[in-house]
């Protein structure tokens, strides 16, 4: 049973709370919910190890910072270019959403449709692929792929949801590259209103939509 109160007490009490404020009743807050982070899946090595032995001589380039990088390339130029300056390395790094949902920053800014960021990593040497030149109107390059392997008609880049026709559908070439995969394979085209006001760079930076 708790002890009571006396005057004294209760009058202390009461001018902590005037200047303190109300939350001094409350107790103290309580503690926000635990940070999510990413967990390894178990894995037990049930084949013949490798010959190779990797030496590890320089360490990985922090995980949290390629995941922050490669978030930022969704929206923010200016963030790219601070954080690349800082870690080079970062230019192709690419980050595991889970599951093997891998993206690296010119992944992330390809399905936004951010050419500014885009043409920035591209200038800096980011390795292009064919949902980059879908999305750049690249329709030779994007021939070339499909020529080479036609099956990547139906190849679908990060998160799994975004494929060669939405990427098609922000190629500032009027049209020419969509026109050119639907001839291959047509495909329903859903309205991407996130994607539209996100391929304005004056615009205000839109959070790209979580992997699943």
């Amino acid at each position: 049973m708790p002890e009571p109160i006396d005057r004294r007490g209760f009058a202390a009490s009461f001018a902590a709370s005037v200047v303190l404020g109300a939350d001094v009743w409350a107790g103290p807050e309580p503690a926000p919910p635990p940070r999510a982070v990413p967990t390894e899946a178990p894995f037990t090595r049930d084949y013949p190890k490798p010959g190779f032995e990797p030496s590890w001589k320089n360490p990985q380039i922090n995980r949290r910072l390629v995941q922050d990088f490669v978030i930022f390339a969704h929206m923010d130029l200016p963030m790219v270019k601070k954080l690349l300056e800082r870690e080079p390395g970062l230019l192709n790094a690419t980050i595991d959403w889970g599951a093997g949902d891998w993206e690296s920053a010119l992944n992330g800014a390809a399905h936004m449709g951010r050419h500014d960021i885009v043409e920035y990593l591209l200038e800096k040497g980011a390795r292009i692929d064919i949902f980059c030149a879908a999305m750049m109107g690249q329709l030779d390059v994007v021939r070339a792929f499909l020529t080479l392997q036609p099956k990547l008609i139906d190849a679908r880049g990060p998160h799994g949801f975004f494929n060669l026709h939405v990427h098609a559908q922000l190629a500032k070439d009027g049209g020419k590259t969509l026109e050119y995969l639907q001839s291959i394979k047509k495909v329903e085209l859903k309205p991407l209103p996130f994607l539209k006001k996100s391929a304005d760079p004056g615009a205000t930076p839109k959070t790209p939509p979580k992997p699943d």
